[in-house]
């Protein structure tokens, strides 16, 4: 009876105290490297283990991602599953948060991780360049980085009639996989310096493919490759 009401009162004090129910963290350093992720598991009672496995793709991905696109990023993230957010995950200044809902419907979808922490190693200015290619590049980084891409049932979608660049993230992953293919191999960082220069426009693509950005979607529309 003691030791009950003893519990009850620490659980009525943390909440007094903190706010909020005590969080679980996982949190390592690679020491070697310098970086570190801090995972916040807004339920304390979030496995352990699945947190281990998103703090795994991150020290997998992210140095990866950190050597061939911008080695100015942060070398510290924080990533939070938080227990309330309805969409799937956003990342802003070093900071990622993924919706608990969305990783308990779609367990295999560890590579969330991969897609977010691409965007902050984008560091776009406001107003750098279209949404579209934003999310193109972080779903084109994801398929050509992820580690669990099958595992999650993930792809690139075959080319549909109907489909356009504009309707950005796998789509538009998948046409510049194509263009890296098949027209200019490196356009992806290209574009990606581009835009955290506040350099981009619809030129580049002339510039890199003698082509422009609806001539190269006709084309890949014509060739309607099934990219694997």
């Amino acid at each position: 009876m003691y030791r009950h009401a003893l519990k009850i009162f620490v659980i009525i004090l943390s909440i007094v105290v903190l706010g909020s129910p005590l969080k679980k963290v996982c949190a390592q350093v690679d020491s070697d490297k310098g970086y570190k992720v801090e995972i916040i598991a807004e339920n304390p009672y979030f496995s352990q283990k699945y947190l281990a496995r998103l703090e795994g793709v991150f020290y997998q991905v992210y140095p990866k991602l950190v050597n061939d696109f911008n080695e100015n990023s942060p070398r510290k993230v924080t990533i939070t599953i938080d227990t309330t957010y309805d969409g799937v995950a956003y990342a802003h200044n070093g900071r990622v948060v993924i919706s608990q809902g969305w990783l308990e419907k779609n367990p295999e979808d560890i590579d969330v991780v991969t897609h977010e922490v691409m965007h902050i190693v984008q560091a776009y200015p406001p107003r750098s360049g279209p949404g579209w290619l934003v999310e193109g590049i972080a779903d084109y980084v994801r398929d050509k980085y992820g580690v669990n891409n099958t595992g999650a049932n993930w792809s690139l979608p075959d080319l549909k009639e109907g489909q356009h660049y504009t309707n950005s993230y796998r789509i538009a992953a998948r046409f510049l996989k194509w263009i890296e293919l098949n027209k200019q191999k490196g356009i992806v960082k290209k574009l990606d310096v581009a835009l955290r220069n506040k350099e981009y426009s619809d030129v580049i693509w002339v510039d890199n493919t003698k082509m422009t950005l609806d001539q190269l979607w006709d084309a890949y529309e014509k060739e309607n490759i099934v990219i694997n």
